[in-house]
């Protein structure tokens, strides 16, 4: 395991909570929806640059030009509503072949649902069309038990009927020039349009299409990711208003599909077996549920339903035959899936005999295929959990260096070809083939202050403590090494790290024990491991340890690091580091130091600044920082609780220093609905009173007037949300402290989940860390800003997305993004500028830590679905366990 996901010890004992009295009522806030702000200028400190980005100037020539929506429905012949996307694409397609005339040759772009668009208007307000697909169905060459349903059955060709009614109508001329009578809301519904141009394209061409990420059927993208899944690079492309104008923004995408070919080959790798007889076939149905197969007897395409509970020799249905040729009688005939293939299709199988059948029919009409004529279709996205090593391979090979990305992209927008698409000819639209060119600048790194009293500047991001003393460093006297792995030398690790220790100015004892685990609880599970240890452990102390360094036997996903933290954090109440040492060597002790003395209530590094009390504008004013971040369930467990972390500043005028909170709430939900929560005893139990609490004990009783908030993972389609309901639960929060006056707040989101990138324009190399631009590729009205704090290690940097939701405080633009920029410098894990600020990284670790605790793995063995109803509908959430008061207030996440 990582020694990146430790705990810490507590801080200075705080004076006790009950220095801030709880009101006995909490009266509700009136306060005003608030809007978010529009931006009140530039900034102007730092060296001027000019740079690159990956969007496309985008010309509108008809600019007054309408996109008209109709409703469209699907139906088949007998007025079932068709479901399937691609088979409703091809219903489109082929109207607009059969019926061109009547629609006065105009072309669709349609969404794959109940939507489509044309520039202009159609004949006619109301149409109705029959159109008739030929081949869309397969026969049912498989082994039924009964007539085959709909789409299974002998039809070789089938007749939809499609109503079109019309809806409304976008102008394009709210992106095109942006007049002032133009609302956010217009100039979201044209570019929603213009995104479904690019989709309905991609998907004609027979991409796999991700919401605005396409990938084609190329083995030149293709690369092997393991498990029987390959790893496929597309583009991400997108239209986009800004400050300049209308853009194209073109970036590469990367997403896992299953490797195409035999079923059998698939399964085999992603089991990891060499045999078939080693097949887990329970584990098999839930992996192949709902993919698609192509049979090699039929060439018929068919949607996996289930396994057949026996093997192909033994699995019986009753086949329907005539009772001699003139006869229309037809008599049921009990046969095996194996006879029925040999006899009535010719097909002799050799190694699926003894293998389950792949069940493609209903639950009431099972039709079987033997698995060895069914091969997987390309382009099936896999959707559930990846492996550590499949993930660090998909990294691996989707990293491009900023030439390399450069080319790639300027290629794919001369390949994509979006000068010839219909629909935006016809609006007059061409697209630049060169990168948009834009003026930015390099904002300073901070001076920060290490050990002795000595400045240290960081260079290109980074900074050393070779030679260097930490800022404050602890003194360890009473500590202990538990040991899981049996490749580790603890007795070596204690020595280097007790030497390292000391040249930090780290005065640490030599062990109270070195605990190794006994050989025969290895089978055990996790959870009992860890207990297991923990007695052993107490038996050989005389005093409560200050601090346990855990030796793990894996350094990614080890199964104990979660019990052993829920163990020691909330039961015991003792701050533990984790580590898993391949190799001792100076920088892993550096860097488990940097986490070890933060933990204990250590600092490592200041800003300058802030050692002398100078950071604009929260010098002056008590002012608490706040991070928040709201961690969800792996890809394939829907019902996991999502994981809400917020961390709060301590010890004001500190900026450095911080204490989380962290509790569970329903799966998915990303809008925090716990920062208050008052009870029937009128106290409140919520995630802000602990913060608030602690930000007064340990700044001398001082109350903040002043409250920033970082807010990570939002969209922004719920900035208002963040507005309406997080920052109204603080405002509460506050104010049931017995608190009349409401401090002034400046909320901001931090976003990473986007496709923008910046380049040099005179250099092969990544941006410098401190690049910052808020001019032309920016939103025209609202206050936002692209950093890139950090330097680039692998591949090509991506700039953290800062909006400016409100700014009750005031900053300048200079000042906002100085201080922004510095926040990026106080992360005590480590020596480099992180990409978004301290805060949002403490609380994304937070949540992720306790996430792993094993107080929610028996949602993760639970089925989904409890007969038809959600599970998160008739399961309570459950509570994370509250950290031991002796912990609490210490940097746990560090």
């Amino acid at each position: 395991m990582e020694e990146d996901n430790p705990e810490a010890e507590c801080l200075p004992a705080p004076p006790p909570h009950s220095s801030l009295q709880s009101a006995s009522k909490t009266e509700p806030i009136d306060s005003p929806n608030h809007s978010i702000m529009s931006r009140p200028g530039v900034g102007t400190k730092g060296r001027q640059i000019s740079l690159l980005v990956n969007q496309f100037k985008v010309s509108v020539e008809n600019e007054d030009a309408f996109f008209y929506q109709f409703n469209v429905r699907i139906t088949y012949g007998d007025d079932l509503p068709l479901e399937s996307k691609i088979l409703g694409r091809r219903v489109i397609d082929k109207l607009c072949q059969m019926y061109s005339s009547e629609l006065a040759g105009k072309k669709f772009a349609y969404d794959g649902g109940k939507s489509l668009f044309t520039v202009g208007p159609l004949p006619k307000d109301k149409l109705k069309f029959s159109v008739v697909l030929e081949e869309t169905f397969s026969k049912s060459n498989g082994a039924s038990g009964e007539h085959a349903k709909r789409s299974k059955h002998s039809f070789r060709s089938e007749v939809f009927k499609v109503d079109m009614s019309y809806s409304t109508k976008v102008a394009l001329q709210s992106v095109s020039v942006d007049p002032k009578g133009s609302s956010d809301g217009e100039k979201q519904d044209a570019l929603r349009v213009l995104d479904i141009i690019l989709r309905n394209q991609a998907a004609n061409k027979g991409c796999l299409v991700i919401r605005q990420s396409f990938f084609n059927d190329d083995t030149r993208n293709a690369f092997d990711v393991g498990g029987g899944l390959t790893g496929l690079h597309g583009f991400h492309s997108t239209f986009r208003k800004s400050e300049s104008g209308l853009a194209l923004n073109l970036d590469v995408s990367t997403t896992v599909v299953i490797k195409p070919g035999p079923v059998l080959d698939f399964l085999l790798a992603n089991q990891n077996v060499r045999e078939p007889r080693y097949i887990d076939w329970g584990k098999a149905r839930k992996t192949l549920k709902n993919l698609q197969i192509k049979t090699s007897h039929t060439n018929m395409q068919f949607k996996i339903t289930g396994l057949s509970e026996k093997p192909c020799y033994q699995q019986r249905f009753l086949k329907r035959i005539k009772n001699g040729e003139c006869s229309t009688n037809q008599q049921p005939v009990e046969t095996t899936v194996f006879e029925y293939f040999f006899k009535h299709q010719a097909v002799e199988l050799s190694y699926s005999k003894y293998m389950p059948c792949i069940d493609v029919g209903k639950p009431n009409f099972p039709i079987y295929l033997p698995i060895e004529v069914c091969s997987l279709v390309p382009l099936q996205r896999y959707k559930e959990a990846l492996s550590p090593s499949q993930r660090a391979s998909l990294a691996e090979r989707s990293r491009q260096k900023p030439r390399e990305l450069i080319n790639v992209l300027t290629d794919a927008a001369r390949s994509c070809q979006y000068d010839k698409e219909t629909l935006l000819v016809d609006c007059g639209i061409s697209i630049r083939d060169q990168f948009m060119e834009v003026s930015g600048r390099v904002l300073d790194a901070p001076k920060l202050k290490v050990g002795k009293g000595e400045d240290c500047i960081p260079c290109n991001g980074r900074w050393s403590f070779n030679n260097k003393q930490f800022l404050l460093p602890v003194k360890i006297e009473r500590w202990v090494i538990v040991n899981f792995s049996a490749r580790c030398d603890t007795s070596h690790l204690s020595r280097e790290l007790i030497s390292c220790g000391r040249s930090k100015g780290v005065l640490i004892e030599r062990p109270y024990a070195l605990v190794e685990e006994d050989p025969k609880m290895k089978t055990s599970g996790p959870l009992k491991r860890v207990d297991e240890m923990l007695e052993k452990l107490q038996d050989k102390l005389p005093d409560e340890p200050e601090f346990i360094l855990c030796v793990l036997p894996e350094r990614k996903s080890c199964e104990l690091y979660g019990p052993w933290k829920m163990r020691a954090l909330c039961k015991f109440g003792v701050t533990t580091q984790c580590a898993s040492p391949v190799k001792i060597t100076n920088q892993y002790l550096n860097n488990l130091l940097l986490k070890i003395n933060s933990k204990l209530g250590g600092v490592n590094s200041l800003l300058a600044a802030e050692q002398v009390s100078s950071i604009p504008p929260i010098k002056d004013i008590p002012t608490m920082i706040v991070g928040i971040d709201v961690s969800h369930g792996c890809p394939g467990l829907s019902d996991i609780p999502s994981i809400a972390a917020v961390v709060g500043s301590l010890s004001w005028p500190s900026i450095s220093r911080y204490r989380a909170a962290v509790r569970s709430q329903s799966p998915k939900a990303e809008i925090i609905d716990c920062l208050f929560k008052p009870l029937a005893d009128g106290n409140d139990d919520g995630i802000m009173r602990e913060l608030l609490c602690d930000f007064c004990a340990t700044s001398k009783g001082l109350k903040p007037k002043q409250i920033i908030i970082f807010r990570d993972g939002i969209g922004e389609s719920q900035f208002d949300q963040v507005l309406d309901i997080e920052l109204k639960q603080i405002k509460q929060a506050y104010l049931a402290l017995g608190e009349v006056d409401l401090p002034k707040f400046t909320v901001i989101v931090a976003q990473k989940n986007h496709h923008l990138r910046l380049f040099q324009s005179a250099s092969s190399e990544n941006v410098l860390p401190g690049t910052i631009i808020d001019t032309e590729v920016v939103h025209p009205r609202n206050y936002d800003f692209y950093l890139c704090s950090h330097a680039g290690i692998f591949g090509t940097v991506r700039p953290t997305h800062y909006h400016v939701l409100l700014d009750e405080i005031g900053f300048s633009p200079d000042e906002l993004q100085n201080f922004i920029n510095s926040l990026c410098y106080v992360y005590q894990r480590s020596t480099r500028a992180v990409s978004v600020v301290a805060p949002i990284s403490y609380a994304h670790h937070a949540a992720k830590q306790c996430g792993q605790f094993p107080i929610l793995d028996e949602i993760k063995e639970a089925p989904s679905t409890v007969e038809g109803v959600a599970a998160t509908e008739t399961k309570s959430i459950p509570e994370l366990p509250r950290l031991n008061e002796k912990v609490e207030c210490s940097m746990f996440f560090c």
